[in-house]
C-alpha cells in the first residue's frame, strides 16, 4: 500500500487524478502513474530518464552521492573484500555466501565452464577480422541451440542452471574470440584455476608452454570483472529486462544484453580513452587537447572522466586506480608513451580548478582501459570484457524479472504524425 499521494489536475478535465506514491528502501519516492491511462493519458519520458520501469532489490545506486551499493554492500568494499564469485553469488541470491556455500558455487560454476565442441565450428562463419562483439553476440544467441534442457523461463530450477552455465561459459566465448581473430587454437578451460586466472590462461596461453599466472594481473583482472558486474538499470540491463518479459529464451535475452552494451555510448567507454589517448600522442600535445575540452566551442572531450550517473565522484574509481598502480609497477612499463599520458591527463583532471570545480574525476573506464592495455588485451576486445564482466548483472535481473508476476514490456509514444487522411485518387 502507498503511504502517500499524488494529485494530478489536467487543464481542460474535471476534477484531479490521485496517483499512488510508493518509497523504497533507499532513494526517491516513485509516483505510480498507472491510473492515468484509464483517464486517456500516458506520461512522456524520452529515454526513461525519470521513469522507474519495475522494483528490483539488487542494485541502488545514489549518483549525488557517488554511492554503489550490491546487497546493500558498497562496491568499494565488495572489491577489497570479496572476489567475482563471491559478488556473483551475492547478485544472485541476495546474500554473501558462507565459505561452504562459496565452494559448492564454484564448483557448480566450473562444471560449466567448456563449451559444446560444436560450437567451435561457429567461429569459422566468421570473417578472422570480424569485431569480437560481432562474434560474441551471435555465438551467446545459438546457445539455445544447445542447451534446451534448461530454457523453461517459468522453472526456478532451469534458471538457475542458465544462470550458472552463463557465469562459466562467457569467458570461454569472449576468450575464443580473441583466439580466433588471432588465428591461434582456442584453449580449453582449466578448472585448477580462479575464475580470472583461468580467463587470462584462455587469453594468452598456448598449447606450446603451461601458461604461468601472474597474481597481480589476476586480482586486477578479478577487480575489473568485480566493478563491472552490475550497474543497476541501465541501457543493456533494461533491454534484457524488456526481451525477457517477451518470454524469450535467457539466451536470446543475454545476447540483446550485449548488442546494447556494444553502442559507443554504453559500453565502448574504456576503448574510447585508449582512442583519445592515441589521437593526443604526445605528452607535449596534451596541453593543447585540454585547451579544447576547455572550449565549449570544440566538439573535442576528455574520455574517462566524469560519469553520466555519478555527479559527485565514480565510487569504482578509486579502486580501480589502485590495481592499475599494481599493474603498472608489476610489468614495469611505467614510461610506456601512452600510458605516460594518461597519468598525466589524470594528474590535470586531480588538480586543475576547471576539472575540479565540475567534478570530472576519472572514471571506472579510464582506468581499466590502461589496465587492459597494460595486460596486453587489444581495444576491440574491452567491450567484450565488460560483456563478460556483466552478465551476471543480466542474468540476476533477468530472473528477478521472472520471480514473480510480470506482463510484457509496452512503452507509448507521443505520435506526431499526419493525422488519418484520404488514400490518394
Amino acid at each position: 500500500m502507498a503511504d502517500k499521494k499524488a494529485h494530478l489536475t489536467v487543464d481542460g478535465m474535471e476534477g484531479t487524478i490521485e496517483l499512488p506514491v510508493y518509497s523504497g528502501t533507499l532513494g526517491p519516492d516513485v509516483i505510480d502513474v498507472r491510473p492515468l491511462t484509464g483517464k486517456g493519458l500516458f506520461t512522456y519520458d524520452p529515454g526513461f530518464v525519470s521513469t522507474a520501469a519495475c522494483d528490483s532489490s539488487i542494485t541502488f545506486i545514489d549518483g549525488g552521492k557517488g554511492v554503489l551499493l550490491h546487497g546493500g554492500y558498497p562496491i568499494d568494499e565488495l572489491a577489497e573484500k570479496s572476489d567475482y564469485m563471491e559478488v556473483c553469488f551475492l547478485l544472485l541470491n541476495g546474500e554473501l555466501p558462507t565459505p561452504e556455500q562459496k565452494e559448492t558455487f564454484v564448483k557448480t560454476v566450473k562444471s560449466h565452464t567448456m563449451v559444446h565442441e560444436q560450437l567451435n565450428h561457429f567461429y569459422n562463419g566468421f570473417r578472422r577480422d570480424a569485431h569480437p562483439m560481432a562474434i560474441m553476440c551471435g555465438v551467446v544467441g545459438a546457445l539455445s541451440s544447445f542447451y534446451h534442457d534448461s530454457l523453461d523461463i517459468d522453472n526456478e530450477h532451469h534458471r538457475e542452471v542458465c544462470a550458472y552455465r552463463l557465469i562459466a561459459k562467457m569467458p570461454t566465448i569472449a576468450a575464443m574470440c580473441f583466439k580466433y581473430s588471432n588465428g591461434q587454437p582456442f584453449m580449453y578451460p582449466r578448472n585448477d584455476l580462479s575464475y580470472a586466472g583461468n580467463f587470462l590462461q584462455m587469453m594468452f596461453g598456448t598449447p606450446c608452454e603451461e601458461y604461468q599466472v601472474n597474481p597481480v594481473l589476476e586480482k586486477a583482472m578479478d577487480r575489473i570483472f568485480v566493478l563491472h558486474a552490475d550497474h543497476e538499470q541501465n541501457a543493456s540491463t533494461s533491454t534484457v529486462r524488456l526481451a525477457g518479459s517477451s518470454g524469450a529464451n535467457p539466451f536470446a535475452c543475454i545476447a540483446s544484453g550485449i548488442a546494447a552494451l556494444w553502442g559507443p555510448a554504453h559500453g565502448g567507454a574504456n576503448e574510447a580513452v585508449l582512442t583519445m589517448l592515441e589521437e593526443i600522442g604526445d605528452e607535449s600535445n596534451i596541453e593543447e587537447f585540454v585547451a579544447k575540452a576547455k572550449d565549449p566551442n570544440d566538439p573535442f572531450r576528455l574520455m574517462g572522466f566524469g560519469h553520466r550517473v555519478y555527479r559527485n565522484f565514480d565510487p569504482r574509481a578509486k579502486v580501480m586506480k589502485k590495481a592499475c598502480d599494481e599493474v603498472l609497477a608489476e610489468l614495469g612499463i611505467e614510461n610506456d608513451p601512452l600510458l605516460r599520458i594518461a597519468k598525466r591527463l589524470e594528474q590535470i583532471a586531480l588538480e586543475d580548478e576547471y576539472f575540479v570545480e565540475r567534478k570530472l574525476y576519472p572514471n571506472v573506464d579510464f582506468y581499466s582501459g590502461i589496465i587492459l592495455k597494460a595486460i596486453g588485451i587489444p581495444t576491440n576486445m574491452f567491450t567484450v570484457i565488460f560483456a563478460l564482466s556483466r552478465t551476471i548483472g543480466w542474468i540476476s535481473h533477468w530472473s528477478e524479472f521472472h520471480s514473480s508476476p510480470n506482463k510484457i514490456g509496452r512503452p507509448r509514444q507521443l505520435y506526431t504524425g499526419p493525422v488519418q487522411r484520404k488514400y490518394p485518387g
